[in-house]
């Protein structure tokens, strides 16, 4: 029996029912009891594995198929009505065509199979953020990971009421068939269809389906954003808390940016850190004419390679109870779970990510790179107690930031809000030999964007412009560049917690306490107003570390100009002319 009357809800479940043919649908309704029987069940399919109660209460270890490990980006489609719509960055069908391809496919995909209709929100329930989708999927890992990531159930249906306002999620296993996987978004008919995949990224439909891809469209129709950012709360000993946003590009320290533990100097003087959000962001403007955020997920959905106690211990303590482990290793000594840097010693007796035996002498990996853990975000440690609040917290900055050895500074600010849309258009980080083999090609990633925007990226900088407008007082923007290397090509800044000394100073120029020096791309630091007690660094290391090289910079603008040739005629005029300036101040 459906826990719903709404009409609109009713008639699609009843298409999808009929289209999939499954044995039986079943309604998540977020009681434990239900969860905990889809627990069990998904234990006795071996879908799902129980870990050690008293080590990890309430853990499990899900392995998706080898196949099947990581999102698609050549496999995930924009299908706006106009191919111009999607853009030069996006892979685009025709709707028509895209429906009828995954709809055959989806044809009786769910036959001897359950078929669970989750109800979730993004946001908390009473948010004025919030948007509703419904996910309807026949996997009992998608089931239990969105209990974690979203708020599913009756409280859900009872918010949407009778509305035709929510995302439609169609999620189908199928046979997982690589050749057949699709992720796909309908931008105009608020619809996601992902087909043939079981990795949490391509199926978890609130994720960066709903968050980004549909959100970054509706946010373009109503007037808002939804960006692919951290949210950190910082308070200084004085007890203000003010608030940032942070957008990087994958391998740039993003995560343990969001969970940042101040240095012993900072903690000893007052200084907290609390994470509102580790990856998404929705920003409005406020009435008081502040950009104002709330982060729409209510768990982690983090990589776990690399995790451990001393790059991240806030993000290895979310994982300690009610978590789902993906594709990582199982020591089979004490039923836990390991990965590659969680501990310097590696189990012996132990499974690896594919489930076989992991030998001692092995020089395989043992979990898969892409590895995950599926967290809920009040087992943080450090989590704002502003996480629920459905007004969301006041943005003083904003900061970009990618991965560079020698071009970007430390840090530096954006002259105005249109000069600081220009810094995200054009961020990007540096190749690593383990990325592709070349080694320092830039990799362009605008706002840290570019797989998630659902919309022509053009349009999508126009919005920031637009947005700049309306607010009378925009949040001041920065770049940061943790990744400075000197000629052994080793880290110069110590990175981690000592970020937090970079903070700092960006706070103080929001709220002009600390003056900088005027440089060819925007403002830098005066080397003595960064406190560096307590590292190994002087001011004179300092003032190399926000230095301009004219000649780097010369050959970055040539780069975006090369890479503003994609965008055409919807390239902003704006950032024309902020490229125009840069071009100008290198003369």
């Amino acid at each position: 029996m459906a826990p719903t009357k709404n009409p609109h809800l009713l008639a699609w479940i009843d298409e999808v029912t009929k289209l999939t043919k499954p044995d039986e649908v079943m309604w998540i309704t977020g009681e434990e009891s239900q969860l905990e029987d889809l627990r069990k069940e998904g234990c006795s399919t071996g879908e799902m594995i129980k870990l050690n109660e008293e080590k990890l209460p309430g853990c499990y270890l899900h392995r998706s198929d080898r196949q099947d490990v990581a999102r698609v980006e050549g496999r995930t489609f924009i299908c706006s009505r106009k191919e111009e719509d999607a853009g030069p960055t996006n892979n685009w069908m025709d709707p028509k065509e895209m429906y009828d391809l995954l709809y055959s496919i989806a044809d009786g995909s769910m036959k001897g199979r359950t078929m669970y209709v989750i109800p979730f929100s993004m946001g908390t329930v009473d948010s004025p953020f919030a948007k509703i989708g419904i996910e309807v999927t026949d996997s009992i890992y998608v089931v239990l990971s969105m209990a974690i990531m979203t708020r599913v159930g009756n409280k859900v249906l009872e918010a949407l009421g009778d509305s035709p306002d929510y995302t439609k999620g169609l999620h189908c296993k199928d046979k997982l068939d690589p050749e057949k996987r699709y992720i796909s978004h309908f931008p105009e008919d608020n619809t996601i269809i992902s087909v043939n995949s079981g990795y949490g990224g391509n199926v978890l439909l609130g994720k960066k389906c709903l968050a980004l891809r549909i959100a970054s469209h509706l946010g373009h129709q109503e007037g808002w954003m939804a960006e692919h950012m951290l949210i950190l709360g910082i308070e200084d000993p004085e007890g203000n808390v003010r608030y940032v946003t942070g957008a990087f590009p994958s391998a740039c320290g993003k995560t343990n940016l969001a969970m940042l533990i101040p240095p012993e100097k900072y903690r000893k003087a007052g200084w907290k850190v609390y994470c509102v959000g580790d990856d998404i962001a929705w920003l409005r403007i406020g009435e008081d004419g502040r950009l104002w955020a709330v982060n729409p997920e209510n768990g982690f959905f983090g990589v776990a390679p690399g995790t451990n106690n001393k790059s991240n211990p806030n993000a290895l303590a979310s994982t300690s109870k009610n978590t789902i482990f993906t594709n990582v290793v199982r020591n089979l000594d004490d039923n836990t779970v390991w990965w590659e840097k969680m501990t310097d010693e590696r189990p012996m007796n132990a499974e690896d990510w594919k489930g076989e035996i992991w030998p001692p002498e092995s020089t395989e990996k043992g979990a898969h790179p892409n590895s995950r853990f599926t967290a809920p975000a009040k087992n943080c440690p450090c989590i704002s107690s502003e996480f629920e609040n459905p007004k969301g917290v006041p943005i003083s900055a904003i900061i970009f930031g990618g991965r560079r050895a020698k071009t970007a500074p430390l840090v530096y600010q954006s002259r105005d809000w249109d000069h600081g849309v220009f810094v995200g258009s054009v961020m990007g980080s540096e190749t690593t030999a383990a990325a592709t083999g070349e080694v320092g090609v830039v990799r362009r990633d605008p706002m840290a964007m570019l797989p998630f925007c659902g919309y022509h990226m053009g349009d999508y900088w126009q919005h920031w412009m637009d947005m700049g407008k309306k607010m009378s007082n925009p949040p001041k923007i920065f770049n940061v560049n943790w990744f400075r290397t000197d000629e052994n090509g080793d880290f110069i800044w110590p990175g981690f917690g000592d970020n937090l000394r970079v903070l700092e100073w960006i706070l103080k120029r929001c709220e002009d306490k600390v003056d900088a020096d005027e440089v060819e791309i925007g403002y830098v630091p005066k080397p003595e107003d960064i406190d560096l007690e307590g590292t190994d660094l002087d001011t004179d290391t300092l003032a190399g570390l926000v230095a301009i090289d004219k000649d780097l910079w010369r050959e970055e603008a040539a780069g975006v100009h090369e890479f503003y040739g994609k965008f055409g005629d919807k390239l902003p005029d704006k950032l024309k002319e902020e490229l125009a300036t840069l071009d100008e101040k290198l003369k």
